[in-house]
């Protein structure tokens, strides 16, 4: 799979690798979050929720890495599904903060069970300064690489 010339060498690129890291999590993520009827971003919107009631739907969508688009379609189905419920107008602005309903917080329970069982997975036999080590370096990177963004 090795390229020649100016090319990127992809046995040998740690951004392909961690491409590919975050492409395996993902699928194992939606293989247990499947059976519960939830997908990736759908979990993510509950446990952002959770951890931080009230975010509006710009918010949600940064924090799942998607569209305020996709994220909206996403909440008012969790809505008229009853996960979550939002003021029909807005409290300050036009933003309609979100909050997790009893049934949303009961479907995140067990989804965070299953989300936590696959990063035990992912984590087998890396010892606890070696995960420590490695969420300190992909911190770095991603301060590094948001620095570049920024043009700082």
């Amino acid at each position: 799979m090795s390229q020649s010339g100016d090319g990127v060498d992809l046995d040998k690129s740690l951004g392909y690798l961690l491409k590919e890291a975050s492409s395996a999590l993902r699928a194992a993520m939606e293989e247990v979050l499947r059976p519960l009827g939830m997908t990736v971003t759908h979990y993510s919107c509950l446990e952002l929720l959770a951890q931080r009631p009230g975010l509006s739907n710009s918010e949600l969508a940064r924090g799942a890495f998607v569209t305020r688009q996709s994220m909206n379609v996403l909440l008012q189905t969790l809505e008229r599904e009853g996960y979550v419920t939002r003021p029909a107008q807005a409290p300050v602005g036009k933003a309609l903060p979100a909050r997790l309903t009893p049934r949303g917080r009961r479907s995140l329970e067990q989804a965070s069970a299953a989300v936590r069982s696959v990063e035990v997975r992912m984590l087998d036999g890396i010892t606890g300064p070696e995960q420590s080590e490695a969420f300190r370096i992909l911190q770095s990177m991603i301060r590094s690489l948001r620095r570049g963004a920024d043009g700082a």
